[in-house]
C-alpha cells in the first residue's frame, strides 16, 4: 500500500481525480441497486425488462462513443469531465418521478440520457491519467483506479442495498445526484496541462476525426488487438443473470435488494483482488501484461463453469462464480488500459479509449439481450444451461488472444532482429 500512498502524495492532480472517482462511484451503486430492483418489481420479474434496463445503460455509450472520443481529443479533457458530472447531477433527480409501474418507461428514458452524458467520462478519465502521472507510475495509477472501482462496487453495492432498504428510493437517488456535483467540484481544482506531441508518429495527429482514430488502430496490429480485449472479455455478461437470480431465486430483503447488493459486492471484491495478485509478477512491460491477460481469459472460462454447476442451487456457488469472473475481467480491463496508454500517442488517446469502450458496450449489449431473451424462453430454473452456453462461447476469446500474443511476439522479435541488423550494417560501413 505504501507505493499507492506515495503515488497519491507525489501526484496531487491524479489524487483529486481518484477522490472524485471514489465519491461518484459510491452514488452510482446506490443508483444501480435501487433502479434494478424497481425495474424487476414494476415488470413482475421479466428478464426482458431487466435486459432493457441494462441495455438503456450500455447502448447510449455504444452509439455516442465516436462523438465522445473526438470530444476528449479535441477539447480540454478536464473541462469535459467536469461537465459530464455536472449534467448528470441535474439529470438523476428525474428518476424520482418514476413512482409506479406505469412510469417504468421513464426509468429507461432518464437512464439513456444519464449514460449519454457518461459516455465521455470513461475514455476521458483514462486519457487524462498519463498527463497527471509519470509514465513509470502508470501501472500503479491504473491499478488504483481499477481496484477503487472494485472496492466501491463491493462497498457501494452492499451499502446501496442497505441504504435503499432503510431510507428508501428517493434518498438513495438524491445521494447519487449529490455525489456527481461533489466530484465535479473536485475535478475543477486539478491543475491540468495537456501534453505536447511527445510520441508523434505521423502528421495525421492533427486530424481529430473518429475515422482517423480507426485508421490509426488499423495501421497498428498491436493496438487493434489490445482494443479487442475488453470486447472479448465481456462476451457473456453476468448482470442480467445476477439481477434475475437475486430478485427471483435468492431473495434477501423485501425485493432482493440485499442479495443483489451481495452479488455486486462479490464482483467488486474479485475485481479488487485480480490485478493486485497479478501485479506481483507484473514488471510493467507490454510483453508481460499481454501474457497476464491470457491468464485473465482462462479465469473467465472457469467462472462460467462454476456458475453452470450451481446457478440455481446454492447462493454460495453463485457468489463464488461472480467473484472468479471478476478476477479475470479486472485483470484484462486493467492491463489492456495500461497497454493503450503506453503505446498510443497522447493525441489519439481519447479516440482509442472510446473505441475500446464501444467494443465493451457492444459485447455487453449483445450479451444482455441474449441472456434476457433466453431466461424468458427457458425459464429461470434453467439458468445453469445458459451459463454452459456462455462458457462455451468464452473459449473463443481465449483462443483468439492466445494466437494474438504469439503473433505479436513473433512480429516484434522479427522487427527487432531486422533493426539490429540495420544498425550492425551501418556500423560496419
Amino acid at each position: 500500500m505504501h507505493k499507492y500512498l506515495q503515488l497519491l502524495r507525489n501526484n496531487p492532480g491524479f489524487a483529486r481525480l481518484w477522490l472524485s472517482q471514489v465519491i461518484s462511484l459510491t452514488g452510482d451503486w446506490f443508483n444501480t441497486i435501487v433502479l434494478s430492483v424497481l425495474v424487476a418489481q414494476y415488470s413482475d420479474g421479466s428478464g426482458v425488462a431487466v435486459s432493457l434496463f441494462l441495455l438503456a445503460r450500455f447502448l447510449p455509450s455504444l452509439i455516442f462513443t465516436p462523438i465522445a472520443g473526438v470530444l476528449v481529443d479535441r477539447y480540454n479533457r478536464k473541462h469535459v469531465l467536469i461537465w459530464s458530472n455536472l449534467l448528470r447531477a441535474l439529470i438523476v433527480p428525474l428518476f424520482l418521478l418514476a413512482d409506479s409501474p406505469d412510469m417504468l418507461w421513464l426509468i429507461y428514458v432518464v437512464t439513456i440520457v444519464q449514460f449519454i452524458l457518461s459516455t465521455v467520462f470513461e475514455p476521458g478519465q483514462s486519457a487524462i491519467i498519463p498527463s497527471l502521472t509519470d509514465e513509470q507510475d502508470l501501472v500503479e495509477a491504473n491499478t488504483l483506479v481499477s481496484v477503487t472501482w472494485s472496492v466501491m462496487l463491493a462497498v457501494g453495492a452492499i451499502l446501496g442495498g442497505g441504504f435503499a432498504a432503510i431510507f428508501g428510493t428517493q434518498i438513495a437517488l438524491l445521494t447519487d445526484a449529490a455525489t456527481f456535483a461533489v466530484a465535479a467540484a473536485l475535478l475543477a481544482t486539478i491543475q491540468y496541462k495537456p501534453k505536447g506531441k511527445s510520441k508523434v508518429q505521423d502528421d495525421a495527429e492533427d486530424d481529430t476525426s473518429f475515422m482517423e482514430g480507426l485508421r490509426y488502430a488499423s495501421r497498428h496490429p498491436q493496438m487493434a488487438s489490445t482494443l479487442a480485449v475488453k470486447t472479448t472479455s465481456f462476451i457473456g455478461n453476468f448482470d442480467t443473470i445476477m439481477t434475475v437470480l437475486a430478485t427471483q431465486i435468492f431473495i434477501i430483503g423485501s425485493n432482493g435488494e440485499i442479495s443483489l447488493g451481495i452479488m455486486f459486492s462479490m464482483f467488486g471484491v474479485g475485481a479488487f483482488i485480480g490485478p493486485m495478485l497479478t501485479n506481483v509478477i507484473n514488471d510493467g512491460s507490454v510483453h508481460r501484461m499481454r501474457r497476464l491477460i491470457l491468464i485473465g481469459f482462462i479465469i473467465i472460462v472457469i467462472a462460467w463453469g462454476i456458475l453452470a454447476w450451481g446457478a440455481t442451487e446454492t447462493f454460495i456457488f453463485v457468489c463464488a462464480a461472480i467473484f472468479i469472473r471478476a478476477l479475470g475481467g479486472s485483470v484484462n480491463w486493467t492491463y489492456s488500459t495500461i497497454i493503450i496508454q503506453k503505446t498510443a500517442p497522447d493525441a489519439y488517446l481519447g479516440r482509442m479509449f472510446s473505441i475500446d469502450m464501444a467494443g465493451f458496450q457492444l459485447a455487453t449489449v449483445i450479451s444482455t439481450l441474449a441472456h434476457g431473451w433466453l431466461i424468458d424462453w427457458v425459464g429461470v430454473e434453467h439458468i445453469g444451461w445458459i451459463a454452459v452456453g456462455s462458457g462455451v462461447v468464452s473459449v473463443l476469446p481465449l483462443a483468439f488472444w492466445g494466437w494474438a500474443v504469439r503473433y505479436l511476439e513473433r512480429s516484434e522479435k522479427n522487427h527487432n532482429f531486422l533493426e539490429s541488423n540495420e544498425v550492425l550494417g551501418a556500423s560496419t560501413d
